[in-house]
């Protein structure tokens, strides 16, 4: 079977590896080069074990300060935007203990299946990509939020996560390159199986072994429609010409909500825009983490990619605005400065932004859709578990079509 991934981000390059590897021709179509989306500078962790929906009870009280405050690491702009109200208020709706929990389950089943997929496409391809298996720290700063992270804990660990509380002292055992911080940590919760990769070396990579293996790649070529017959979808019109398929795959983030529309089909995925910045660290023992930290206060990732350090973090629900305002950046920088003051001279920062592509309750939108074509599946709305996800989102995409599509 010919299949057509719309989308060369990571769960698109993901899909198409795992398409091509079950023996159907493959075509990957993006306006832009691999990863040059919402993966290019993510936060480069691999969180398995540890995802914390957005979508959160605690959410209500820390409102005023998400519609206000001009600091906060999560903020809500209300725009003229039809898409973001209709969104905005859904995502209200599930930030209840129930829908939180549902979503958790099914959240570290599918991250269970990534890491096997993740680990399938290594074992496949070799990609070079500074890949590390160190374990995370995600750290408190007071006993309150501590007592949270533990309510957290204990229900991830009914669901199957490997995961202990430990003591300040202890994060610095773990990770020495905290012992400056310390005296800022109520404590932590360490998960030793936790994984960090170059996620845009992995789009690249993935695209090395794709060509490789025949898979066509029409790059800089955006999709603009469909061409329809029979409620099925007989091209995707670009261009640079229409491209013909038995099968279709959504793969293309936060674009996907408008292509959708045209299909007949909702799409509750609305871009939740991050920032981050990659430096290069100082090669001293200590100086540097090697394993993956979270602030959980400052809802800032530490990741370390080889000799470089990747700090990413906030979550804006602002529109498409791709600015990168300098004070969101100097943020990141502080937050490095606090917790690894003997890392980087911060000499370069790299700044970048991305749209992750998310909806309401944090679960990703896989498979076939109400109201679509038969013969389109999606894959989209990951959020900021783009890169966690996007192994096992493949594999079920590749599962749909071998039921067969309509």
């Amino acid at each position: 079977m010919h299949v057509c991934v719309l989308g060369a981000g990571i769960v698109g390059l993901a899909t198409a590896w795992q398409l091509e590897r079950q023996g159907h021709q493959v075509s990957v179509v993006d306006r832009a080069a691999p990863g040059a989306g919402a993966s290019g500078g993510n936060g480069a962790q691999l969180s398995y074990s540890y995802v914390q929906p957005l979508a959160d009870p605690a959410i209500w009280r820390q409102l005023p300060k998400l519609l206000l405050s001009p600091t906060s690491p999560l903020k809500l702009r209300p725009q003229l935007d039809p898409l973001q109200w209709r969104w905005g208020l859904a995502f209200l709706a599930a930030c209840n203990a129930r829908t939180s929990r549902d979503t958790t389950e099914k959240l570290l089943a599918l991250a269970a299946e990534s890491r096997a997929g993740f680990e399938a496409m290594q074992a496949d391809a070799a990609p070079d990509c500074d890949f590390s298996a160190t374990g995370k720290l995600v750290l408190y700063a007071s006993e309150a939020s501590l007592a949270g992270a533990r309510a957290q804990l204990e229900l991830q660990r009914t669901m199957g996560s490997e995961q202990r509380i430990v003591r300040p002292d202890e994060c610095v055992a773990i990770e020495p390159a905290l012992a400056d911080y310390a005296r800022g940590i109520a404590g932590a919760v360490y998960t030793p199986s936790e994984c960090a990769a170059d996620c845009l070396k992995v789009c690249a990579e993935l695209m090395r072994v794709l060509r490789a293996r025949g898979v066509r790649f029409e790059l800089g070529t955006e999709a603009r429609g469909f061409a329809q017959a029979g409620g099925r979808i007989a091209a995707v019109r670009t261009a640079a010409g229409d491209i013909e398929a038995d099968a279709y795959v959504m793969a293309l983030g936060t674009a996907s909500h408008k292509l959708g529309r045209a299909l007949g089909a909702y799409l509750p995925v609305y871009p939740l825009k991050g920032y981050s910045i990659t430096l290069d660290v100082d090669p001293a023992p200590g100086a540097a983490p090697t394993v993956n930290v979270t602030d959980s206060a400052r809802k800032v990732v530490f990741a370390r990619i080889g000799s470089r350090l990747r700090v990413a973090g906030m979550a804006e629900l602002v529109g498409h605005d791709a600015s990168i305002p300098a004070t969101r950046i100097d943020t990141l920088a502080e937050a490095t400065r606090a917790v690894f003051p003997r890392a980087s001279r911060l000499a370069e920062l790299h700044p970048w932004t991305g749209m992750r592509p998310a909806t309401p309750t944090g679960l990703p939108i896989v498979g076939r859709l109400e109201g679509a074509p038969s013969n389109m599946l999606f894959n989209t709305g990951h959020g900021a578990l783009g890169f966690t996800l996007a192994f096992g989102s493949a594999g079920r995409i590749a599962a749909a079509l071998e039921h067969g599509i309509g």
